[in-house]
Formats: C-alpha cells, structure tokens, sequence
C-alpha cells in the first residue's frame, strides 16, 4: 500500500522495501540543503539508484536499515511534523540510539553522528510487483 514499510532479512541485514507516495517523494528535494550527501556522491548504492530518490522505481525505496554510525536501527518515521522530531520535519528514519536522521531517500541530514546515507543494496525487479535483494539490475551481485 502507499506509504507501507515492509521488513525482510538478507544476509542477516534488515532490508526495508517503503512504497513512498507522490507527498513523500514531492518532499525530497526540499531538503537537499539540509543533508549531508545530497547527491549520494559517496558510494552507498548501485550505480542504478544514484538518482535523487535512490531507487530504480521512484516510489519504491530499498534500503538496508541499519544505521552508519554504529549498526542501530532507526525506526520508520513517515509522519510530518511530530512533536519529538520538530515542525522541520517531513518523513524519513530517526535512529533514537544517537539521533541520528534521515530522509525518505535514506539520505542523511548533516551533522549527525551517521557519517553517511544508509546503504542501498544491489536489487532488480523480477515482475513488477517482485523485488530479487543481492542482484542488481545491472547482473552484478553483492
């Protein structure tokens, strides 16, 4: 369903499978000044999903849910504007280990402990509802 977070395990790593929502991806590029690799310059995802919402399908997100700084898990925060998070706020994973924050695109906001985005793991679409984890689109495996 729009706005849905599923949960799956590949090679003993939490993969979280978001189905964002035109609101959820409208907010993206606003917050490119607020983040710390905007662009996804460091190497965090396949080449294929070095795009602005870091995904082969804008509305599905694949991302490995363990944090950069030290392998905690944020939690899944679509809401907008929730008391604990500020008025700034617009969707993304908070890491309540250290605070750490992130976008819809698991992009990092500056100045958190996480050094970097969250990890994108190779994967391509096998029908278009069936996504395979470990092989990319471009054949490569992890």
């Amino acid at each position: 369903e729009p706005g849905q977070q599923i949960t799956l395990e590949w090679r003993g790593r939490v993969v979280w499978v978001i189905n964002r929502t035109p609101a959820m991806l409208a907010s993206l590029p606003k917050l490119d000044a607020r983040l710390a690799d905007p662009n996804s310059d460091v190497l965090q995802q396949p080449p294929y999903c070095k795009n602005e919402h870091r995904s082969i399908k804008p509305e599905v997100l694949v991302a490995i849910g363990i944090c950069t700084h030290l392998g905690c898990s944020p939690t899944f925060r679509p809401d907008v504007a929730p008391a604990d998070l500020g008025p700034d706020w617009l969707g993304g994973f908070f890491c309540p280990c250290h605070q750490s924050k992130f976008d819809l695109a698991a992009r990092v906001y500056r100045g958190m402990p996480a050094p970097t985005n969250l990890v994108i793991p190779p994967h391509r679409y096998l029908t278009p509802t069936t996504i395979q984890v470990g092989i990319g689109e471009d054949g490569k495996s992890a």
